[in-house]
Formats: C-alpha cells, sequence, structure tokens
C-alpha cells in the first residue's frame, strides 16, 4: 500500500488526502465547511467533516464496499454521494474472507554488515544482556503488599539516591491480582509469566519481590515455577513472616540499601542497535495515525530490523480485519497460523461482549475520523513495517527471535505495554493522534504525534511530531529515519518526555484475562 500524497508544495495547501488511486475515499486534511467547492476533486462537500474524517470520492451504491489505501473497511449502508462526510452513519462493518496467502509477500532483508550497525550507549549486564536503563524494581505478588512495596519505593526520594547517579530510580511494581483467581489457570499462568519477565528484565539492577503469605500466587512457587535465581540480584520477602507491614518496609528499604552499590557500578558503552527490542504501540489513535505515525514507525522498524534489532507489535484486537497483511509476511505457514489461531481465540473470547474485537472502537478514535476496527487495524498495522514476520509469541512470553515479531495482548495500552516489557522490549514507541499521556518502566516510552496541532498543543507529553509528514517537510521514509535516530537517543539515556514527567510509576497492568472469585 504506497499513499499517494500530493508532492510537498501542494501537500500543505491541498485540503484532501488520496492515499491510494483505487480508493473511494479521501481523507480532510483540516476541517471542511458544507458547501465547500473542491475543484481538483471534481466536488462539492455535502457535508461538514472534521479533521481526519473521510469524505466519499465519487458516487458510492448501497452495499458497495468502501476503500481506504485500497483496502476494504466497511460497506456503504446507503447510496453515499459524492462529497458526503463517510462514517458510523453511513458506513456499515462487513465481514469476509479473506486469503491468508502465507509467505507471499516475504522479501530478503537487506541487513547491515555487523561491523556498519548503528550503535547506542547501553548497560551491559554480565551475562550480556543490554538494558537501555538502571532502576531498581519491587513486585507485589498480590494486591495485598502493594502499599508495602509502594512506601519502600517512596523512601528512596532523588535526594537518598544522589549518591547513585547510575541508578534511574527505584520503582514499584503493584498490581490488583495474585488471589481470589482460578488456579491453576491460564491468567494465573500469564501473572506469573509477566511477574517473572520483569524480574529478569536487564533494566533492573535489583529486584525485591514482596509476598503477603496466603495468597494464591506463593512467592516460593512463583520463584521456582519461573526459574527465578535468588541472590544479590533478586531478593524476596513474605509479610506474614517478616513480621507485617511496618517490619517488611523496613526490611525493604534495608534490602534495596544493600542492593544500590552494585547496581549503581555500572557504566554506559557503545553497543549494537541489534540488542535493542522495541515494543509498538498506538492508542488515542485518529484518522491521520494511518497516514503519519503509524507507517513512519514502520519505516524506522524496517531500519532497526536492518541492523538486526527486534520489533515488537501487539494488541491482537487491532490487526482484525487486516491479519492477512501480516500472514502474508509469516516465514513459514506454521507461524501465520499461529496468529489465526490467537485471532480465532480472541472471536470466542470476545463473543457477546461489546469489544473492540467486535467492530465498536473507543469515541476518541470515532472522533478522530476511525469509524470501526478494520480501519482502526489498518493503521494499526503500519507500525510493524515491512519486514518478514519471524515469529507470534504469547503474552509476556520471553521473545527469542530478532526481526519483526508479534505477541499476543488486548489493545488495551497499559496491558499491552506491560506484556511486551516482561517479553523483554527494552523501549517503547507509542503513537496517537488524540493524545496520550502514557510512560512504562523499566523501559522508557517514546510517544510520537500523528498530527501537528495536537503536537503543539500537548507539546510537554509528545517527543516527535510525525505531522510534518502532513505537513510537507518530509516523506515517511524521511520521518523513519528520525525516529530510528530519537530511539538511538533514548536508549543512550536521554530522557524521554514521559520520563521527565515522572510517568511510569502506575503503569505496570499484567493482564485479567479471567474470573474473580
Amino acid at each position: 500500500m504506497t499513499a499517494v500524497l500530493p508532492d510537498a508544495p501542494q501537500r500543505t495547501v491541498s485540503p484532501l488526502i488520496q492515499l491510494h488511486a483505487n480508493d473511494n475515499v479521501l481523507v480532510a486534511r483540516a476541517p471542511i465547511a458544507l458547501g465547500q467547492e473542491l475543484p481538483e476533486f471534481g466536488l462539492r462537500m455535502r457535508a461538514q467533516v472534521p479533521a481526519g474524517h473521510k469524505i466519499a470520492a465519487r458516487r458510492i451504491a448501497a452495499g458497495e464496499p468502501v476503500r481506504k489505501y485500497d483496502t476494504v473497511i466497511g460497506a456503504a449502508m446507503r447510496d453515499i454521494e459524492g462529497g458526503e462526510h463517510v462514517h458510523t452513519h453511513n458506513l456499515e462493518l462487513i465481514d469476509f474472507d479473506r486469503d491468508p496467502g502465507f509467505c507471499e509477500d516475504v522479501r530478503p532483508v537487506d541487513y547491515v554488515p555487523e561491523a556498519e550497525r548503528a550503535t547506542f550507549m547501553g548497560i551491559v549486564r554480565p551475562d550480556g544482556r543490554v538494558a537501555t536503563r538502571n532502576f531498581i524494581g519491587l513486585i507485589s505478588s498480590v494486591n495485598c503488599s502493594a502499599t508495602a512495596i509502594h512506601h519502600i519505593a517512596a523512601h528512596f526520594t532523588p535526594e537518598r539516591l544522589a549518591p547513585y547517579p547510575n541508578i534511574d530510580g527505584v520503582v514499584a511494581f503493584a498490581q490488583t491480582s495474585g488471589c481470589g483467581m482460578s488456579s491453576p489457570s491460564e491468567h494465573f499462568d500469564v501473572l506469573r509469566r509477566t511477574i517473572a519477565g520483569y524480574a529478569r528484565h536487564p533494566n533492573l539492577g535489583g529486584v525485591l519481590i514482596v509476598g503477603l503469605g496466603c495468597e494464591r500466587n506463593q512467592v516460593a512457587d512463583l520463584v521456582a515455577s519461573q526459574g527465578l535465581t535468588l541472590g544479590s540480584h533478586v531478593k524476596t520477602f513474605v509479610m506474614q513472616d517478616t513480621g507485617g507491614t511496618r517490619a517488611t518496609i523496613a526490611a525493604g528499604i534495608a534490602a534495596i540499601e544493600a542492593m544500590l552499590p552494585a547496581a549503581n557500578d555500572v557504566k554506559r558503552q557503545p553497543v549494537s542497535a541489534a540488542h535493542l527490542k522495541i515494543g509498538l504501540e498506538c492508542g488515542g489513535s485518529d484518522g491521520f495515525s494511518g497516514i503519519t505515525a503509524n507507517p513512519a514507525l514502520g519505516a524506522a522498524m524496517d531500519i532497526l530490523v536492518r541492523h538486526g534489532g527486534t520489533a515488537i507489535l501487539s494488541e491482537t484486537p487491532e490487526i482484525h480485519g487486516v491479519e492477512y497483511m501480516l500472514t502474508r509476511r509469516a516465514i513459514s505457514a506454521e507461524v501465520g497460523q499461529k496468529l489465526l489461531d490467537r485471532l480465532a481465540w480472541w472471536e470466542e473470547y470476545t463473543r457477546g461482549h461489546n469489544g473492540q474485537f467486535n467492530g465498536v472502537v473507543g469515541p476518541g478514535n470515532q472522533a478522530g475520523g476511525l469509524a470501526n476496527i478494520f480501519e482502526k487495524s489498518l493503521g494499526s498495522a503500519m507500525k510493524g513495517g515491512t519486514t518478514p514476520l519471524q515469529a507470534v509469541y504469547e503474552y509476556a512470553e520471553p521473545i527469542d527471535k530478532a526481526g519483526f515479531v508479534f505477541m499476543d495482548s488486548p489493545g488495551y495500552d497499559p496491558v499491552a505495554a506491560t506484556g511486551q516489557i516482561a517479553s523483554g522490549a527494552n523501549l517503547i514507541c507509542f503513537t496517537t493522534g488524540r493524545g496520550s499521556m502514557f510512560g512504562s518502566k523499566p523501559a522508557p516510552t517514546i510517544k510520537l504525534a500523528s498530527n501537528t496541532p495536537m503536537f503543539t498543543r500537548l507539546v510537554e507529553d509528545m517527543d516527535i511530531n510525525c505531522g510534518a509528514v502532513l505537513d510537507g517537510e518530509v516523506d515517511v521514509q524521511q520521518m523513519g529515519q528520525r525516529i530510528f535516530e530519537h530511539i538511538l537517543d533514548a536508549a543512550s539515556g536521554k530522557k524521554t518526555k514521559s520520563e521527565e514527567l515522572g510517568l511510569g510509576n502506575h503503569e505496570f497492568v499484567p493482564w485479567h484475562m479471567g474470573i474473580v472469585s
């Protein structure tokens, strides 16, 4: 799918964007008034249309497929005349059979020779893992120990950490589950896998796991089942054994103080970009997300993959309807089928519920110009670029293959990002059109704005303005290069906007899949 954007001089003046020659809708670059004449497209506007929304390029008959980026996003509910607003009031979601075309679009990757690959200033752990940040983490096995770990983390103020300049902070990863749940169960396994993924994350220079004592997610069983090794780097406490709340907080503070000298004894050094694992997120998407930020991030991921790195696409409900774009790039039929199996699981999981997978996107998405999940998925999938799909992983499953991969997750951003970090992502790239205030630890988040007005309005939260593509300043590939360079800077320790704002202390949200009893 190649955008047919006008050349640079026209981009700043043309009110409409044609994304593909076969499309029967156009996208409004800016708000368009009722009755406005658009002679270059042979149209007279029959409605007032907000920026990012769709306009019929010609008459679309009732039942006719509506195409955007030469992809079917629905069908006309009724006859739609050229110049009409095309949105939820006249666009119907239709399901249809899609040929998965396993492996048909696999193209060889032009890898950069190892000696010539881009580098960043990373922290190399004794076992060879590479970190982009250096936190000490506290993890609760159950909600009942959440307050205790927050109190322990709060003790370590910037003043108290001043003698340890190589430590980025002490952060509490509290969660709301761990008991009152079915065990054994898939939900139980996912929770333990997520906790273990954080406990062994290279961005944590020390870890303390705190439990209550009577919960289903027993600390000793958690450690044993996940193959965690206790020692100076990973310690555990059980509140009922330690002496209660006050005693656990005191013991936790002492344990972290003992970890500080060794955790601080690190230095950054040049390492290959092949050590980067980037989680790809989008939230608060709008009609421009699939035109600017998402394809530009995809271009950056193509560069990263060429340099040996890993791009992790997730949010399974947000590829629904365009999954063939990924199955056709799968390196094998088995990889492609695994993705289809996850989608089939989601279809059953969401049956009978008004979830996004079943068609209805959020109010912010709709206000931004996205009519349904197929249209949203069309933009969301672009974050993964164009390289072959190497593997499909379960939520929070350790990622052991380089290149473009997929990790199953909900579309809810904190849950998806939590799973990506547990899988090994050491940085998150997050595109947004409406504006997201998300941040994450221990892996930092870079936020990419899809349009200039939002970037300007929320400049304290946004790292990169991909609206420059829409404004005619750069093309998608040039923006992709900018994003890649920004990734290298952030991985080297340059703080992102969300880090400067102190975000990430409350965004650890493991996936709740099952019952609460």
